[in-house]
């Protein structure tokens, strides 16, 4: 079955999305900036998210808060705060996340012992599955695994990551971003779009980081605590909304965060 329709959900004609993820929670429980997803779901959409990475629980409770937002529904889950080990574990079936009217479906993998061997054929399964059901699939791929450590997170290993996913069919990538971005792009032949990563309270540098990442050829963003997590969730929703979709540059961003209240 076609995915167009579903796809332009998630990304504008112009092939580039602003994708917040609010799908911590099954990981980290009520992390602060996530407390009341109502209100943050709101400042995110006002500021020009395009879509929204969200647990199954989260997604029905806060239906008519995403009403105008893709919706990117989370089909694993990650080792929590207290747990160990990097792999995360598939337990929905694409069924569900049909019901809860989601536009796509995303899976955690990467390469790595003790990674490899349960998150690519979670992902294959994940595909052919979706296949069928004209649902996009989104790959986010981190070398080690969900939470690994930070050295494996060289550009080497995530043009690796990014183009095993692509062969295994998913309809694009989420993935690190790092220097020497554009070689990720050059391996991978499905749309990128740039993690969030640890929460930085260096705005500024951080906006950079993103206008570097789209001018190499990335999609977009699929940002959580450096959009849900900042002072102001609205400012930089519209911040990195008018670098995806504006080319706005790095001094252009940081005077758009700077004279928004929220």
């Amino acid at each position: 079955m076609d995915k167009t329709r579903r796809m332009r959900q998630i990304f504008r004609k112009d092939g580039k999305s602003l994708i917040v993820a609010m799908d911590h929670g099954s990981n980290a429980g009520a992390v602060k900036g996530l407390k009341q997803p109502a209100k943050v779901i709101e400042a995110v959409v006002a500021g020009g998210a395009d879509a929204i990475i969200a647990n199954m629980g989260f997604a029905k409770r806060f239906a008519s808060e995403m009403a105008d937002v893709g919706f990117i529904a989370r089909m694993d889950v990650s080792p929590t705060m207290i747990g160990k080990g990097h792999a995360s574990h598939l337990v929905y079936e694409v069924e569900y996340a049909l019901r809860l009217g989601a536009d796509a479906v995303i899976v955690n993998g990467g390469p790595g012992i003790g990674v490899e061997e349960e998150t690519l054929p979670n992902i294959a399964a994940v595909v052919d599955a979706c296949d069928a059901l004209g649902m996009p699939v989104v790959g986010e791929m981190s070398p080690g695994g969900f939470d690994s450590d930070p050295e494996l997170k060289t550009i080497d290993n995530i043009v690796l990551g990014a183009r095993i996913a692509a062969e295994l069919g998913v309809d694009f990538v989420k993935t690190v971003y790092r220097p020497g971005f554009e070689k990720v792009i050059e391996g991978c032949f499905c749309p990128v779009v740039v993690l969030g990563g640890a929460k930085t309270n260096d705005t500024k540098s951080f906006l950079a980081s993103i206008v570097d990442a789209v001018s190499q050829g990335g999609a977009g963003v699929a940002i959580g605590r450096n959009v849900w997590g900042n002072a102001k969730p609205a400012a930089m929703a519209k911040a990195l909304s008018a670098i995806i979709h504006e080319h706005a540059n790095t001094e252009a961003a940081w005077d758009i965060y700077q004279s928004q209240q929220w």
